[in-house]
């Protein structure tokens, strides 16, 4: 069974191929090649599951593919207990994505090439997560960073979705050309690219102390990009501008998960790397209180949702710094889930309304139903409220922060203000009178296309994290892990206290939007600054614009300049001096030399002309001619 594991992204390539060669006109067709691959793939990833489940060791399967004196780039797959959890979600994500785009997707022109974009998109994530070194590593990641651009920029005809294409892109590459040198590093210091032997360096001290701090911090900055963690997270809230399935698909399971598997991968790096180690913690609770803040005040649905993302990519992040690779990654699966069902349930909203400002909603629960308890369970299960599956992982989350006070009170305060702003969302959605009412009379449910994915990834918000429950004999901090297996403590202080902490934000949220006893607007007035600075984002963009895009702007007008004015006005101005002096030489030539030799051969021809007309051929003529001959000579002589 390992050994043909590699067919697991294979069939989503294939199934990118057929439709992109075959069956681009027949949309029906497209769509059943899509989804059946990934749902073959989701089969074999589950069958991998339960294998690894039953027997968790490393399986490696790898070939030489370019050689050279000093080191060696494979081919290969590598699987153990964190690849086939991924697969896992990547698969169960992409398959609901994908049913769910049948309905969503219905109508578009483009529609069986949105199929083939996820299939290549998902080919891509499958194939980072299966590859056995970085070199491997690094040919996904950029295959993942232009299918989102693909994806994100799909109604490209829109200003703002080809804006953020170009913005993705454009900024993920700023991390990635730190990723990349961190690759070259360990080319050039460990003489490899394969995980098991740079870990086995790493981890045995192999490389000096302070190269692997450095290889450890160039690498993260890739996931800096990927996993839009401070301060490039700026991308991420605007790739909600492609089709919602796209924003479900790239905030759950494939873009930004992409940075938080590889720091996950790199854990023996990190743990051999304390400062490494301790970049990656910081940059992780930053990113979450600042994307956590930005959310409270945002009227988008679409973008509350978004910074939603980055806040728990932070939390990922930091539980991996400080070493907790059971609480990163059980998180990275449980936010999958629910944050997947999130986005399909806010494009279920806006399918129904028409509108993505959460202001012009209200009492949508009465006209969607199946759509808001999907997004209820969702949104208690990302707050943390027992036993939902956020419950478990957000507290392995806290747990992880033991011996470390500031990050222990911040990730408690996140936790709070993630309550608060996904009940702000709920009660201004679903609860209360419509705020428009036409809207209002023509909302309704979505179709089951597109339901039938929100209630399976209901019922994963609720279970996924059981498999975390500390009184398992078995759970899942003996399956995923870094060293040794542990088993899970209970720790009933953090249960306590993060259900105590959720429960006043969501409280608070319903005192306020939905009782209504504190206004809003008041608060917003009291705190007008902070408001400003929230709802404004810190202003990040227009920061970013001025001191970077505007001065490159500038220069490259500069530049623009130099070459137009200077450059082109030197070769345009040879090009002139050229065609002048072809002109000189062509009127020198014509009138000139033509002129010579034509008037030479004209010479001639009137010189012929004038002895042809004595050339009669008339013995009458030629006798005149010697008689006028004779008299001339006669009178010559007499003369």
């Amino acid at each position: 069974m390992l050994e043909y594991s590699w067919i697991i992204p294979v069939l989503p390539l294939a199934a990118f191929l057929v439709i992109l060669l075959f069956t681009r006109e027949n949309r029906s067709l497209s769509a059943a090649l899509s989804i059946t691959a990934i749902a073959i793939g989701f089969v074999y990833a589950t069958l991998l599951l339960f294998r690894q489940i039953g027997d968790n060791t490393i399986f490696e399967m790898k070939y030489g593919w370019i050689v050279f004196p000093t080191i060696e780039i494979q081919i290969g797959i590598l699987v153990d207990s964190l690849t086939t959890v991924m697969l896992m979600v990547v698969t169960i994500v992409s398959l609901l994505v994908q049913i769910y785009s049948i309905g969503y997707m219905h109508g578009d022109p483009r529609y069986s090439r949105f199929f083939s974009y996820l299939s290549l998109f998902t080919f891509a994530m499958l194939g980072l997560v299966m590859a056995n070194n970085y070199f491997m590593l690094l040919i996904f990641w950029e295959l993942v960073g232009l299918t989102s651009y693909l994806l994100i920029g799909f109604w490209f005809e829109k200003k703002t979705a080809s804006d953020a294409g170009k913005k993705a892109f454009i900024t993920t590459r700023i991390g990635d050309f730190g990723f990349g040198i961190g690759i070259c590093m360990l080319g050039l210091y460990f003489g490899t690219f394969n995980y098991l032997d740079v870990f086995h360096m790493a981890e045995h001290s192999v490389v000096p102390a302070g190269i692997l701090t450095l290889t450890g911090i160039l690498l993260f900055c890739g996931a800096i990009g990927k996993s839009a963690q401070f301060p490039l997270h700026v991308w991420l809230p605007d790739a909600m501008e492609g089709p919602t399935p796209v924003s479900a698909l790239i905030h759950a399971a494939t873009m930004v998960a992409a940075g938080v598997y590889m720091v996950a991968r790199s854990m023996a790096i990190f743990a051999s790397s304390p400062d490494a180690a301790v970049v990656v913690a910081w940059i992780g609770i930053i990113t979450a209180l600042l994307a956590a803040t930005i959310a409270l005040t945002q009227n988008d649905i679409k973008r509350i949702l978004a910074y939603s993302t980055v806040s728990q990519l932070g939390y990922m992040i930091m539980a991996l710094g400080l070493g907790s690779f059971t609480a990163g990654t059980l998180h990275l699966m449980t936010h999958g889930f629910f944050k997947a069902s999130l986005f399909l349930c806010a494009g279920s909203v806006i399918h129904a309304i028409h509108t993505n400002d959460i202001q012009f909603m209200g009492g949508l629960r009465r006209k969607t139903p199946i759509t808001f308890w999907s997004m209820l369970i969702a949104s208690l299960s990302i707050a943390g409220i027992f036993p939902l599956s956020g419950f478990w992982s957000k507290d392995e989350i806290i747990a992880a922060t033991a011996g470390h006070p500031v990050f222990k009170v911040l990730t408690l305060l996140v936790a709070f203000m993630t309550a608060f702003y996904m009940f702000r969302l709920i009660f201004l959605t679903f609860f209360g009178e419509p705020r428009d009412r036409k809207a209002y009379d023509h909302a309704h449910e979505s179709p089951k296309t597109m339901t039938t994915p929100l209630i399976i990834l209901s019922v994963l918000s609720i279970c996924a994290g059981w498999v975390a429950i500390p009184w398992l004999h078995k759970g899942y901090s003996m399956f995923a892990y870094y060293h040794e297996p542990h088993h899970a403590h209970a720790h009933w202080d953090v249960m306590i206290t993060s259900t105590i902490v959720a429960g006043a934000g969501i409280l608070l949220a319903w005192l306020v939007y939905q009782k209504k006893l504190i206004s809003a607007d008041m608060i917003a007035r009291k705190f007008k600054r902070l408001y400003t600075l929230s709802f404004r984002k810190f202003y990040f963009d227009e920061i970013y614009d001025a001191i970077i895009i505007k001065p490159i702007l500038g220069f490259a007008d500069y530049l623009w300049g130099f070459d137009n004015g200077l450059i082109d006005g030197i070769v345009n101005g040879l090009a002139s001096f050229t065609l002048w002096l072809s002109r000189v030489k062509l009127w020198f030539d014509l009138h000139i030399i033509d002129g010579i030799v034509n008037g030479l051969g004209y010479s001639i021809w009137g010189i012929g002309a004038i002895i042809r007309q004595f050339q009669t051929g008339r013995v009458q003529f030629y006798g005149v001619i010697i008689m006028v001959g004779i008299v001339l000579m006669l009178v010559i002589r007499i003369v």
